[in-house]
Formats: C-alpha cells, sequence, structure tokens
C-alpha cells in the first residue's frame, strides 16, 4: 500500500477539524504517521523510501501519509512545523495515547520501533 497524499482537507476530514474542535477526533482503525517534508529537503528524501518500504511492510495496518509544507502551509502552521523533517504518530483513539511529534529523520529501525511500540502495541 503506497503512501498516502495528506492535504489540509483530508486532515480535517479523517483527523479533526482544528477550526471547529479542540480535540483529536481520529476516526481510523490503525494508526498513522504524517511525513511533513519538502521537496527541496535532503533528509525528507532520505526517508521518503523508507515510509514507502515501510507501508509496504506494514500494508494495512498502518495508514502513512505525506504533508508538502510548502503546499500545505496552514496544515504545517497549526503544527508549528518549523524544521523538517518532522513526523507526528497518531495512535488510535482506542489507545488512549496522544499523538507525539519526531523532529529529523528518523532511519528505518528507529520508525519500526516507534511503529511497533507505540502505535500497534
Amino acid at each position: 500500500m503506497p503512501t498516502k497524499k495528506m492535504t489540509k482537507e483530508v486532515f480535517k476530514e479523517v483527523f479533526f477539524d482544528y477550526t471547529t474542535e479542540k480535540d483529536w477526533n481520529y476516526k481510523p482503525d490503525v494508526p498513522a504517521i504524517i511525513d511533513f517534508y519538502a521537496d527541496w529537503c535532503g533528509p525528507c528524501k532520505m526517508v521518503a523510501p523508507i515510509l514507502e518500504e515501510l507501508s509496504e511492510e506494514y500494508g494495512d495496518k498502518i495508514d502513512i501519509y505525506k504533508c508538502d509544507t510548502e503546499v500545505e502551509q496552514e496544515l504545517a502552521g497549526v503544527f508549528g512545523i518549523r524544521s523538517i523533517p518532522t513526523m507526528l504518530f497518531v495512535p488510535t483513539m482506542d489507545k488512549n495515547k496522544q499523538p507525539m511529534m519526531q523532529v529529523g529523520a528518523l532511519m528505518k529501525p528507529q520508525l519500526k520501533q516507534v511503529i511497533d511500540n507505540e502505535l500497534l502495541n
């Protein structure tokens, strides 16, 4: 399953409408990762194929989204994205865990550890 494109509209529909709601209302029953990136960012280019691999490996157990901060400036602003890549790890609502933000390029073993221990466990 390839990564998915994140837009402001998708975020408001799937995660929560930050213009009218204050709390997360993540609807899917699988956790998600949102990768905030830009095409000109070297570390972002290093992480992109890793996310594609993980998307294939985990299949329908997790959704991986890519959010181009140059295009989706409002959404990046909502999260105060100042450094890229930044990843937002979103557990399912039944886990009673809050989303976690990680700044910087994570390599595959680190990403797998977060997915396995924080999102799927």
